[in-house]
């Protein structure tokens, strides 16, 4: 079996995709912020006590899917494309460590 790229990724979720396309950045948006504070919910809950870290991997493992589908989603919406936007990610870090700011602040370093 081969491994699933980005793009394929990104068409394959896109046929799941069932919400008001006239507020589609809205919603796309709003949804990739509720799963990602579903994660820092459920991490919060380690400390108090709630989970073991394996229980919280296994929990993170589906939210973490939820935050790659709503990504594609916006990333559909925007016209952009998920593997360009990986590789430009990967590329941008990169830069920032060969030129030693990978660990400082603000978004142009």
């Amino acid at each position: 079996m081969s491994k699933l790229t980005f793009d394929e990724y990104q068409k394959r979720a896109a046929e799941t995709a069932l919400y008001p396309k006239e507020q589609g950045v809205e919603y796309t948006a709003l949804g990739l912020t509720g799963e990602a504070g579903e994660i820092a919910n459920k991490v919060k809950k380690v400390l108090r006590g709630d989970y073991d870290n394996d229980a919280l991997r296994e929990m993170l493992k589906g939210e973490i899917g939820d935050v790659l589908w709503y990504t594609a989603m916006l990333a559909c919406e925007l016209d952009l494309d998920l593997q360009e936007i990986a590789q430009s990610n990967l590329d941008k870090l990169a830069s920032r460590k060969e030129r030693g700011v990978i660990s400082g602040s603000g978004d142009n370093r």
